[in-house]
């Protein structure tokens, strides 16, 4: 068994899968897929060529009660039984003797994953637009899927979603921050002033947008990236949403897969939920500015395990830029909420 991945011990991981996973047959064969700040995914293939995916918490130290490999492990296998595309699970590994830390094996699903605006212009114009409608409707199937049905109930507190998110990423940001921002803290306390009430539970991915899709033949094929999903107020993931979803001329460089253009707007999304749904988006500013404001503390914590060297090689990573884009976001969520 040639060749070595950092994060994978290749042979024990090749001894347990083999005892777990029908029909594999070494050797196998592991890449890095890039992209991942959290959680590292690894692409492997068998000698019969058929391919899996790896997923396991960054390496080195990480925050406690993050990087939960069974739950997340239980999220998408429980998905796999609703109308939500997730790709299908193998096995999962909470003994960290094998590998260094727990992991999962899922089927690895064909496809695309759009991480910026070049890729989605592979895309043709009419095909951008029907995915654009996709994405909005298995956010709406997700969010209409009864977590009590599909084995969630117990996921997590469904009532105070946003009052328990608050309490979680300040304190998540006081273990990660390496300097004072005062506009978080500034953010942090209009939240808690202006805050909605919950108008019923749903499953909520945490992360939901187009890099964290598998899309094949213009629509998605799979729904990746499940680290941060729990029960509580599906207005979080909207709201999120169309914080990613920036259309032609309002960023600078296209980064963002929908800067290419072709995808129906904001407006049109967002009616297209309210009208499947039937839940009332009138108040998404604010849902728009507590994601900022998260992703805020949540980019924290990906510079700090760069600046002490957990998540492994630091080549085409710019530490300023990631800094800056903390307080960024900040101040997006400021502007929202003003």
């Amino acid at each position: 068994m040639a060749g070595t991945v950092e994060g994978i011990a290749l042979e024990a991981v090749t001894e347990w899968l083999v005892e777990r996973v029908e029909g594999l047959r070494p050797p196998l064969l592991f890449s890095l897929i890039a992209g991942g700040h959290s959680n590292l995914t690894y692409r492997f293939e068998d000698a019969s060529g058929a391919a899996y995916v790896l997923r396991r918490p960054p390496l080195g130290h990480v925050l406690e009660s993050a990087h939960d490999m069974a739950r997340e492990h239980r999220i998408v296998s429980a998905l796999a039984a609703s109308s939500v595309p997730v790709a299908p699970t193998f096995a999962l590994c909470e003994d960290p003797e094998i590998n260094g830390a727990p992991f999962y094996i899922m089927g690895y699903v064909e496809g695309s994953v759009l991480h910026d605006a070049a890729a989605a212009g592979q895309l043709s114009e009419s095909q951008r637009r029907e995915l654009g409608f996709d994405v909005i409707d298995v956010l709406a199937q997700l969010h209409m899927t009864d977590p009590d049905q599909v084995g969630l109930g117990q996921l997590g507190r469904k009532e105070a979603y946003i009052a328990r998110q608050l309490k979680r990423w300040n304190k998540q940001w006081e273990a990660s921050k390496t300097e004072e921002v005062p506009q978080m803290e500034a953010v942090s306390r209009l939240l808690e002033e202006k805050m909605p009430e919950q108008i019923g539970t749903a499953i909520v991915h945490g992360d939901f947008r187009l890099g964290n899709m598998m899309v094949a033949d213009g629509r998605i094929a799979a729904v990746l990236d499940w680290e941060l999903c729990t029960l509580g107020d599906p207005l979080a993931d909207v709201g999120y949403l169309m914080n990613n979803w920036i259309l032609p001329g309002e960023v600078e460089q296209a980064v963002i897969p929908t800067a290419v253009g072709g995808f129906p707007d904001r407006e049109v999304l967002c009616e297209r939920y309210q009208q499947t749904t039937g839940r009332d988006l009138s108040g998404i500013n604010y849902y728009r500015a507590f994601s900022h404001w998260r992703l805020a503390a949540i980019n924290q914590g990906v510079y700090k395990r760069y600046l002490v060297g957990a998540m492994g090689d630091q080549e085409g990573v710019d530490l300023d830029a990631q800094r800056q884009g903390v307080r960024d976001k900040a101040d997006v969520a400021l502007e929202l909420l003003s």
